[in-house]
Parts: C-alpha cells; structure tokens; sequence
C-alpha cells in the first residue's frame, strides 16, 4: 500500500475535442503539466485516461464514436497507441516515465488475478518518476469482460491499490443543484444526491453523471475520499488534494468498510 495515494481519472470529454473526437493536444498537455506537478511534488498518483476510442475514430474517417464492437476495438487498438505515445512524449518534458497498464474486468475478477494487478501497481508506485497509466483494454474487452465505464476501474482500482482518495476529471465543475445550477461543493450521503442526475452523455463520451455516481458510491462505501471536478482546469487538482480546490468532495460513508 501507498500512503496518501490519488487516482485521477480523465474521461474522453476532457481529452478529445467534441467537434471530431479526435486528441485535443492543447487540453493534454495542460493536463500533463498539472500531473507532472504532482508528482514533482511527491504525490503518488495513478491516472487514469479514457480516449482511447475517441483518438482512434479519426483513423476510421467516423463523424462519430462507433457503435458496433468491432469497429469500436478497433479504434481502441489504433488509438491506445496514439495515446500513449503523446503520454510518453508530454510525461518525458518533466523526466517522468509513463507504464501503460491495461485492464479487463476478467483481470479484477478473482483475488488471485488481482493480487497480481496490485502488486504490478506497487511495484510501479515504488518508483518515483514512474506514472502507471490505466485503461481498459478497450482493444479485446467484450460486455462480458468490462467494467462498464472507466469511472468504475478507477473506484475498483482505488480500492485494490489502498488510495486514499478519488478525482473523476469531467466536463462540469462538479454535482450542480438542477434548481440552481450551483455547485454541491461537499457529499457526505451520497444517496441524497441520485436525484441530482441528468443524462449528459457527449457523442465520444460514455457514462454521464449516472454512471459517475454509482462510481462515487462505491468508492465512498469502501472508505475513499471521491471528487468530482473540471478537466479543462486541472491546476486546481493541487488544491483539491489539499482540501481547498473547486470540485464537488464526497465523503467516506460512516459505516465503510476498507479495503
């Protein structure tokens, strides 16, 4: 285990623009100094990055994210690629390392295969200019084998890894109050707040504020500090970490179990 260890999560609205799909370069490399902050700083993070389908449409010629399966892996194969080469390019500036770690439900789905996962992770966290990298493995991954969205790996790997807390990366600065449209800055009950939902899915998005709560609740329940925030503005990730950034925090429930 690694003490006061962050999983941030990216979705593909954060990383790819809305008009193609395609990488949004501009939005990467904010995102990659933000981390590399970080980690500069002696946070252990783990990131993990949605878009790989998103960034492999272009290739296809798509005007938007596939629907058939084969298509979609297929994206995911050309685009995984693309991702983590622009990760290696951008992570290198600030002398540190990117370890792509791909992932099936299949892999989480015993504790023998997870003991492996966990321990590739330690192993990886060890080393401090190291980032693991996460992603299902979108390429081979089939309904049966999937976590459903990449905001459930995080929880699911948060919880293998011991983290101490959770930042889901989106395209809004947290749970807003449909009334009012202002931000719920802090949770501590998290089935208050399923009436808040709305569906946002974005065509090379999956999962909208629905799916990223159910992520929340699991994670809340096993004792992780989980937050909601903007990906267009991740300077403000330090703060957060610090207990001061702008997102919608969610505390641990009181009866969580850890993991």
């Amino acid at each position: 285990m690694i003490p006061d260890l962050t999983v941030i999560k990216a979705g593909t609205g954060v990383l790819t623009k809305s008009a193609d799909g395609t990488l949004d370069r501009a939005a990467l490399v904010h995102l990659v100094a933000a981390i590399a902050g970080l980690v500069q700083a002696g946070h252990r993070c783990l990131f993990v990055s949605s878009g790989a389908v998103g960034s492999g449409v272009s290739a296809f010629g798509l005007a938007e994210y596939p629907t058939d399966t084969a298509t979609r892996q297929a994206c995911a194969a050309v685009g995984q690629a693309r991702l983590m080469q622009t990760y290696s390019s951008l992570f290198a500036n600030f002398d540190i390392t990117v370890a792509q770690v791909l992932l099936t439900a299949a892999d989480l789905a015993t504790p023998e295969r997870a003991a492996y996962v966990s321990d590739t992770l330690t192993r990886l966290l060890s080393e401090s200019r190291i980032l693991p990298i996460i992603n299902e493995n979108d390429s081979v991954a089939v309904e049966e084998l999937k976590f459903g969205d990449n905001d459930m790996l995080s929880v699911r790997v948060a919880k293998l890894a011991g983290a101490k807390r959770v930042i889901l990366l989106t395209s809004v600065d947290g749970l807003l109050d449909p009334e009012n449209q202002q931000l719920i800055s802090e949770v501590a009950d998290i089935d208050a707040v399923f009436r808040h939902v709305r569906d946002d899915k974005g065509r090379f998005s999956m999962g909208g504020m629905a799916s990223k709560l159910e992520a929340v609740k699991f994670a809340v329940d096993a004792g992780i500090e989980t937050h909601i925030a903007h990906g267009r503005h991740p300077e403000r990730l330090e703060k957060i970490i610090a207990g001061q950034g702008l997102s919608t925090k969610f505390l641990p429930s009181a009866n969580s179990i850890s993991s």
